[in-house]
């Protein structure tokens, strides 16, 4: 027996909400009791991973459970961040747990640490093939009238909404990455001819859903000029749980402490998935311009397959500090260490995916430094909130890093822009439009434009 995992969280969210948040239906459907409905969950992430796609599917589940609907989830073993599979799971077998009331399904998949080169295709499709007997026998076993599929990823997805139409349950797909799009943007896939191909085969998924949720307009965009109708495709942000990220005092902050930091040095903070799209390289080429400042350390805080890279490129920098990965109840302090968070984001990955630790970034009550080229989505969300400087420029990044330490007592404004908008996303807001999304047949207009509500 699998022993029941901790509760999942972890430094990841994003952007602004729906216009479908200001709309009284929004507002009353959280006080009224829906019919209670039967939902299935097929997702490659869940708990008790602790950052990423997995954080959100096990709480949307979990809310989704507390509203009274019976809910069943068909995932993969817990790999991420990092690719490999966690003890006590393994990787090799099929398996069932009972995780909060809720049924979990766990499907074998071929797994190697770090996700190099070609596994970053082996690994998903691996698991797509050993999902599919297990989806389709939970879906016709289990009869739910919706099948929830989440992208990342979607090779996984075609045959969960195939069998969803066998028995009269709605197909949605909730895009948190336009992995596609991501993988030749980054260079993990390449060639003409293979993303012809890959365009092509995701287009035929894609017409298999009856609505999609994404997390951002221009992903929303990206899936309309894939050939989706604009009515079926709605812009619901990731969340942040306020309850458990807020504002912290600066003194006393046991991290502080553990790494040995006295209270005059500026501490600035990457924490998340360590990986490609994540740019840390960046972040290194920042600390390394200003590795004569004795008032200023970066500390790097996560996991991920390039995590040993990282260390082994900052080997030589005395101003760069590591923590690990931490888990949910360390989360609130890891956030409130941070005098100014880091948040670097590769440039071929740009409006394909969305930063989901943005969230918890915001409500932490800390100032932002973003890597971004304007025009992007997280651009246009952090214009007034962040100090921005161009993607991939470790010396502009130096910059606003200096610029943050020197006009720290200036950043108050900036700050409690950003705390509006965390209002904005917080859970209690964000997950009750998520199940009306999935309770709705349709989308109630063709255009949903997005507003920053906290500007």
């Amino acid at each position: 027996m699998i022993p029941r995992p901790r509760s999942s969280g972890g430094s990841d969210i994003s952007g602004e909400t729906s216009e479908r948040a200001s709309r009284p239906i929004a507002r009353t459907f959280a006080e009224e009791t829906p019919a209670p409905e039967k939902i299935l969950i097929q997702a490659i992430n869940y708990a008790p991973e602790l950052i990423g796609c997995g954080k959100y599917t096990t709480e949307l589940a979990r809310y989704l459970r507390s509203r009274g609907h019976e809910i069943e989830v068909v995932t993969a073993p817990p790999h991420y961040p990092g690719w490999y599979v966690r003890r006590p799971y393994r990787g090799s077998s099929y398996c069932s747990e009972t995780l909060d009331d809720i049924r979990v399904t766990r499907c074998p998949m071929a797994t190697k640490a770090g996700g190099p080169g070609l596994w970053r295709f082996l690994a998903p499709l691996s698991y797509a093939i050993t999902a599919s007997p297990a989806v389709i026998w939970r879906i016709f076993r289990f009869r739910p009238a919706i099948v929830l599929c989440v992208e990342p990823t979607l090779f996984a997805a075609p045959v969960a909404a195939l069998a969803a139409k066998f028995v009269g349950a709605r197909a949605v797909l909730h895009v948190q990455d336009l992995e596609v799009d991501a993988a030749f943007g980054v260079g993990h896939l390449k060639g003409r001819q293979l993303k012809r191909l890959a365009f092509l085969l995701e287009r035929v998924m894609l017409g298999l859903f009856d609505r999609f949720v994404t997390i951002s307009r221009k992903m929303r965009g990206a899936l309309i000029a894939k050939g989706l109708e604009p009515g079926r495709v709605e812009v619901l942000r990731n969340w942040v749980d306020l309850s458990v990220i807020s504002p912290r005092e600066r003194e006393g902050n046991p991290f502080r402490a553990q790494l040995g930091l006295a209270d005059d040095v500026f501490v600035a903070l990457y924490s998340g998935h360590i990986g490609a799209k994540q740019a840390l390289p960046v972040v290194l080429e920042a600390a390394r311009a200003l590795r004569e400042r004795d008032d200023i350390r970066f500390v790097i805080a996560g996991a991920g397959p390039m995590k040993q890279r990282v260390m082994e490129l900052s080997a030589d920098l005395p101003n760069v500090l590591h923590l690990p990965l931490q888990p949910t109840e360390q989360l609130n302090d890891l956030l409130g260490l941070a005098d100014l968070h880091l948040l670097p984001q590769d440039r071929g990955a740009a409006d394909l995916v969305l930063p989901s630790k943005l969230g918890g970034m915001l409500a932490s009550g800390r100032p932002i430094a973003a890597t971004v080229d304007p025009g992007t989505e997280l651009s246009d969300i952090l214009m007034d909130i962040a100090l921005l400087s161009p993607a991939g420029d470790g010396g502009a990044l130096a910059g606003a890093v200096a610029q943050a330490k020197a006009q720290a007592q200036d950043m108050s404004e900036r700050v409690a822009r950003g705390l509006r908008l965390a209002e904005s996303l917080s859970s209690a807001r964000i997950l009750p439009l998520f199940e009306q999304a999935l309770l709705e047949e349709r989308v109630n207009s063709a255009e949903i434009p997005v507003a920053n509500e906290a500007a």
